[in-house]
């Protein structure tokens, strides 16, 4: 099944135009015409090999939004002309006891991830998403509600339920007084989750000038934290602190604006480990965790949340030959607040 689509031809090369074959559809198998493909950061991380080695060629992208083609003989879930996504896995060993609790994105066993992997043959390369169709298994995609725009929906399939399964599982809600660190193509996703569970919402970013767009999609409150004096007046004021950021920063900064027993998650992944003093755990019962995107039931309750609550990715569409210009300007955080690549360009 020719697909064109771009790809890094080896470390830290510049993506180009390249063509592949995709698997026919079996059995149980959806073929998607992906209609936009969202640029996640971490996708930069594989190219560059900054993660460790990678296999190449690869074809990034594990934020796709597309349109249901055609069926297998014995797909329930999904007709043609469905609206459809996939995120950061396409399979899973399906028996162990997190799989069984729909927990894929946890499997003891590893899942596939939808690129820079093999699939569950061991000898198949998964390639993804930056590219014009795509064939999964059914059990590994999830249904778009009708009214969501493409382009917003792509980037929810990782930065969206990157966000929302914290935010779920921590219980945020009236009542509670949440903090997101960092608005950018996660923390934007807090903010706008937070807020629509009722939640008080406070951004913390290193950028004063993005307090109007923090306000605007619904925060209470815009700390600036380039002035350390800023963080006496919030201390011990959160029950939840969702950590987006990447950067390296003094953790322990953060860790004391937590409330008794509060939790501050670890969502971005930063270059190097934080060095955490045990006071600032032990000073208020406080927790530092971490969580990592959703399983597919968790993905399509997000979904649907967003559907209900007119919830979309900020996104700029690019075309395809835009995207090593789109990787710099990630880098650089010049982009509100997520770039999404449109397919038919590809």
């Amino acid at each position: 099944m020719n697909t064109k689509a771009y790809a890094a031809l080896s470390a830290g090369s510049d993506l180009v135009p390249f063509e592949f074959d995709r698997r026919e559809v079996g059995a149980h198998d959806v073929e998607l015409d992906i209609k936009y493909a969202g640029i996640c950061h971490s996708d930069i991380h594989q190219v560059r090999e900054e993660w460790g080695a990678a296999i190449f060629p690869m074809v990034p992208g594990h934020e796709i939004a597309g349109v249901v083609t055609s069926v297998g003989a014995s797909v329930t879930k999904f007709k043609v002309g469905d609206h459809i996504g996939i995120g950061v896995f396409v399979d899973s060993c399906r028996t162990c006891e997190q799989c069984q609790k729909g927990l894929q994105q946890y499997c003891a066993n590893g899942m596939t991830g939808t690129y820079n992997g093999y699939e569950r043959d061991g000898k198949t390369v998964a390639m993804g998403g930056y590219s014009n169709r795509f064939v999964v298994n059914e059990d590994y995609a999830v249904h778009v509600p009708a009214n969501l725009p493409l382009d917003g929906v792509a980037p929810l399939l990782c930065a969206g339920i990157t966000l929302y399964s914290p935010i779920k599982h921590w219980k945020v809600g009236p009542g509670k007084k949440v903090a997101v660190m960092g608005l950018g193509g996660l923390g934007h996703m807090g903010v706008k989750f937070s807020v629509a569970l009722g939640a008080e919402v406070t951004v913390l970013s290193h950028s004063p000038s993005k307090e109007a767009d923090a306000k605007a999609m619904g925060a209470h409150h815009f700390v600036s934290t380039k002035d350390p004096e800023n963080f006496k007046a919030i201390a011990k004021s959160f029950d939840v602190i969702l950590n987006t950021v990447s950067a390296e920063l003094d953790i322990n900064q953060y860790l004391n604006l937590l409330k008794l027993d509060g939790t501050l998650v670890t969502i971005g992944l930063p270059g190097k480990p934080y060095s955490v003093h045990a006071g600032s755990l032990l000073s208020g019962r406080r927790s530092l965790a971490g969580s990592m995107i959703g399983g597919i039931p968790e993905t399509q309750e997000m979904l649907d949340f967003c559907g209900e609550h007119n919830i979309l990715s900020d996104v700029e569409v690019i075309k395809a030959d835009y995207i090593n210009a789109a990787y710099e300007r990630t880098i650089a955080s010049d982009v509100k607040y997520r770039f999404v690549i449109d397919a038919s360009t590809f």
